[in-house]
């Protein structure tokens, strides 16, 4: 069973014990470590691993990660906590692990997701909470049951807890779920739970300027930063330091001053103790390396441009319209007003938040790749800058709907294109959900999850070092601790080397 709990802000003078407070209440799920595990769940635990390894492979070459990875370096430690493109041996600092290998999964956009009332990837708690379990010597049924924590409370808060609506940047959500996941993890006392989950929403909340106009490199580095930051919290608090409290509901919290003030009232979802954490369930991963709401555009452009390869070419094309949701209008489409959405010479971070950009290509190539989609060169292909700006998107009401519902069967991220040819035709087509959804055409599995590492991990890992993870992957209830430091890749060739900074 679930409970529903009102959140709330309360007055200095009203007296709100740590047990009342929602990260009493999320700290206290986190603690107990009791709960029947669900087959689902742990499959798909074992999934998300083999997904997040399968991203980090793809860029471990990229700046963002290069960088990331060389300030790990900068701080080695024993025991400590592998870092993707680095040998297995070679151990860091477990905070430190946490950020190159965070940076290593968000950089490409390419890993899972859920959108409820606000936006979240789960998958951004795997890298600080495996650096901890290697780190202390957990063995994988441990890390199972934190990384359940972890989905398990970010789904829940971004169920019910807007964010960006008051433009903060969704990590917020993020730095809480893997201090609680840590602390199941490390069997901690709800007492220390409590307070590294207050520290770690008080240091991990930041503007949305990170994805808005020109959007940086900061972007990678954001959820990376949370984990980081999770880590350092639950140190703080294992060694007796307290936090802010009410963090949610004090007078001057986190909810009265940078969400919806005083008055507000959220209701918040949460397992019953003696109940299995299943909220991984509902989260998705991508097919395309994309912002999510792209994924079923990209599968309705490729195969609208397959079957009718005349609107590829944008001399026969007069308008299109992308008929969708609030979220994907204003944020990724030309709601957002930003000039660089349309701009050929845009940051790949950015490219990546522009839907007409991704309709355009997708539109044109029939396909979506992580690396040749956003290439310089095919950004100002003449003929592709001619149809981008010939798309445009509005807001329509039904699927604006259907994308806040909770019903799984309705919940939608797509749209519905109209598309106006020169000669008068017009083409109407729709889509609600992406291929690869639960709901869609062909749902990953298993062996989906598989196949985008071998193809990510074509001609950096060697064939046998991608058979070695997904076997050890597979076993994930059953690994030792020593197991647990192979939930890494080495690739076949060192990396670049980092450019040099303080460290």
């Amino acid at each position: 069973m679930t409970t529903v709990h009102t959140v709330r802000t309360y007055k200095s003078s009203e007296p709100l014990a740590s047990a009342d407070q929602l990260a009493g209440k999320l700290a206290a799920l986190a603690a107990e470590q009791d709960r029947p595990l669900d087959v689902a769940a742990v499959d798909m635990v074992i999934n998300r691993i083999i997904d997040n390894a399968a991203v980090a492979t793809a860029s471990i070459g990229r700046a963002p990660v290069v960088s990331a990875r060389g300030q790990a370096e900068a701080h080695p430690y024993s025991p400590g906590a592998t870092v993707f493109g680095l040998p297995q041996i070679q151990r860091v600092s477990p905070e430190w692990a946490a950020w190159a290998n965070g940076v290593a999964v968000r950089e490409l956009d390419y890993h899972d997701t859920f959108l409820a009332a606000d936006y979240s990837h789960p998958g951004d708690n795997i890298a600080p909470i495996l650096a901890v379990a290697q780190h202390t010597g957990q063995d994988g049924a441990q890390l199972l049951k934190g990384l359940l924590t972890g989905y398990e409370i970010q789904i829940d808060l971004v169920r019910a807890i807007c964010l960006h609506e008051h433009k903060i940047d969704h990590v917020a959500h993020l730095g809480p779920s893997a201090a609680a996941g840590i602390g199941t993890l490390l069997r901690l006392p709800t007492e220390t739970i409590f307070q590294a989950i207050g520290q770690a929403l008080h240091t991990t909340t930041a503007t949305r300027q990170s994805r808005k106009g020109e959007i940086s490199t900061w972007k990678a580095h954001a959820p990376a930063f949370a984990g980081k930051m999770a880590v350092e919290a639950v140190d703080r608090a294992m060694r007796g330091q307290t936090s802010p409290s009410p963090i949610y509901e004090g007078e001057d919290g986190f909810i009265a001053w940078l969400l919806s003030g005083p008055d507000a009232r959220y209701q918040v979802p949460l397992p019953d103790g003696g109940e299995a954490l299943t909220g991984i369930l509902d989260s998705y991963t991508k097919e395309h390396s994309a912002e999510y709401q792209a994924q079923a555009w990209i599968d309705l452009a490729r195969r609208l441009g397959t079957e009718r390869p005349e609107l590829r070419d944008p001399a026969n094309i007069a308008s299109i319209v992308l008929h969708t949701s609030h979220h994907t209008h204003y944020v990724i489409g030309s709601g957002a007003n930003d000039p660089q959405k349309y701009d050929p010479t845009a940051s790949r971070e950015t490219l990546d938040h522009s839907i007409p950009y991704i309709v355009a290509v997708a539109l044109q190539d029939g396909g979506w790749h992580h690396v040749d989609s956003y290439a310089p060169e095919r950004a100002a292909r003449p003929d592709t800058v001619a149809l981008w700006h010939k798309i445009t998107t509005t807001e329509d009401a039904e699927w604006t709907r259907r994308y806040h519902s909770l019903d799984i069967s309705e919940k939608a991220f797509g749209g519905r294109i109209e598309i106006e040819l020169t000669n008068g035709e017009r083409v109407v087509d729709e889509i609600a959900v992406a291929d690869a959804h639960p709901l869609g055409a062909r749902p990953f599995g298993r062996a989906e999850y598989e196949h985008k590492l071998r193809i990510l991990a074509d001609g950096v890992l060697a064939d046998e070092e991608v058979d070695r993870f997904l076997a050890l992957a597979a076993r994930l209830p059953e690994l030792s601790a020593d197991e647990l430091g192979g939930l890494t890749v080495t690739p076949l060739t060192p990396p670049p080397a980092a450019p040099k900074g303080l460290f």
